[in-house]
């Protein structure tokens, strides 16, 4: 009996320690477990402990459970915290979109000009189509006129160009397309929109008077930090008289907004810019009126001065813009080959021309050439683009004779397909446009880009 008593008390006894030690080690993992529990988890109870609720319920003592409720309320000021610097991020990043802009694309490059216009209407904005629906025009021989259609273009679908616009049949009145215009061209890294322009009440042709537009393209430039100039259009007698009046017009009104370009001198001055368009239906001497110091009608050392560049086709204007008083030339036309002054060969004589009388050469490039939707017989003056490589070879033909200025010939002359502007691929009944394809319909905005920084590297080399 005895030896039974011995061996029953070594058995509780051992009993004892195996519970002991069992319970020892349930603490232990409770401890493991509620220091591994992450400080910053947002999903309730600290993680594990869920799946023993049992024990968790018999080990928290009062003092464990205020520091946990210390801890949550730790984590809830940081959470708080953390959400309100997210929404006070999110708010900065809708903020000033114009200065996330101005973050994301190169500054506006105010040597690289391009040729913009304002004529185009619809009904929702104009009460009818203009520009649009241009004509097809007859050629001038009327034996070769008579193997082409005539007519007239039937807006929306059938506009008279050969690409189509990703805005489609815009209106130039409307503030979302100016605002998407501006957006374009500063992608592409230009600096001065050359305007088209004719004075009030007078219009091309085929528009309407837009030189009610002007103060709206100023402003929406101006939010974009690009400037604007003025392409003076062959308005009926223009002449030495007209031509002052309407460049004083011009700077009374529109030179004192930011916008306005002023180009500065080799002497320091700061300038207005006028390019002349059909320069050369004028007579030098009635020019010679107006830009020489000695004219009748001299503007010259006057608040009116300015910097008037005129448009070279052949090559004896050269004389004649030099003779005239002009401070410059520009070759407009995107065809190469086209004339004397398009064709990128002649361009480092024109340079020289150009640097031997004090006169800036400003070359035109452009990236292809096609108006068979408005002169159907004038296919041989077509350009194809070739994928961009055409516009490339101009931009090169021009850096190479290291023009102060170059001109960009168009951003969106849509009937001589010209234009920069987004276009997309578009069929309609028997009408298939050219597209930009197999490239986005900003390419030609993003190769702009690419050399207008290219140019300002070359530049700022030639200047060193």
């Amino acid at each position: 009996w005895i030896l039974n008593y011995d061996i029953m008390a070594r058995f509780r006894r051992r009993t004892c320690i195996i519970l002991l030690l069992f319970i020892l080690f349930i603490c232990s993992i409770m401890m493991a477990l509620k220091t591994l529990r992450p400080d910053r988890a947002g999903f309730g109870d600290p993680f594990g402990l869920g799946l023993l609720p049992e024990l968790q319920q018999r080990t928290v003592l009062l003092d464990n459970k205020q520091n946990s409720l210390n801890r949550i309320q730790g984590d809830t000021v940081t959470r708080v915290s953390n959400l309100h610097s997210i929404a006070v991020n999110a708010m900065k990043a809708s903020m000033s979109p114009v200065n996330k802009l101005e973050e994301e694309m190169s500054s506006p490059n105010y040597n690289f000009h391009i040729f913009y216009y304002s004529w185009f209407g619809n009904p929702q904005f104009d009460g009818k189509y203009i520009h649009w629906n241009h004509p097809l025009l007859p050629h001038w021989d009327p034996k070769i006129a008579n193997n082409y259609p005539k007519g007239r273009h039937n807006p929306p679908d059938d506009i008279g160009a050969n690409f189509y616009p990703e805005l489609g049949s815009y209106s130039s009145k409307d503030p979302s397309v100016i605002e998407a215009h501006m957006k374009q061209m500063r992608s592409a890294s230009t600096g001065v929109i050359v305007l088209s322009w004719y004075p009030p009440g007078m219009a091309d042709e085929n528009g309407e008077p837009t030189d009610d537009l002007v103060p709206v393209i100023l402003d929406y430039a101006h939010k974009y930090n690009l400037k604007v100039t003025f392409h003076i259009e062959p308005y009926k007698d223009r002449d030495d008289r007209s031509m002052y009046h309407n460049v004083k017009y011009i700077i009374d009104k529109y030179g004192g907004h930011p916008a306005f370009y002023r180009h500065k001198t080799s002497t320091g001055r700061f300038l207005p810019m006028f390019y002349v368009y059909d320069s050369y239906v004028t007579i030098p001497e009635i020019w010679a009126n107006l830009l020489t110091v000695s004219g009748s009608q001299t503007i010259r050392n006057t608040p009116y001065d300015a910097l008037f560049i005129a448009l070279l086709v052949e090559e004896r204007h050269k004389h004649d813009i030099h003779r005239s008083g002009f401070d410059g030339m520009y070759t407009y036309f995107a065809t190469n080959g086209f004339s004397y002054g398009s064709s990128h060969h002649n361009w480092a004589s024109l340079k020289a021309f150009c640097d031997s009388n004090n006169l800036m050469f400003i070359p035109s490039v452009g990236p292809g050439y096609i108006d068979t939707s408005i002169r159907p017989w004038n296919n041989h003056n077509t350009r194809n683009r070739v994928n961009g490589k055409y516009y490339e070879t101009a931009f090169s033909a021009a850096l190479l004779v290291r023009p102060e200025i170059i001109s960009i010939t168009s951003f969106n002359e849509w009937h001589e397909g010209t234009q920069i502007e987004k276009a997309v691929p578009k069929r309609t009944g028997q009408v298939v446009y050219l597209d930009y394809k197999p490239h986005k319909p900003n390419v030609y905005l993003e190769l702009t880009q690419k050399w207008s920084e290219k140019y300002r590297k070359e530049q700022e080399q030639w200047l060193m």
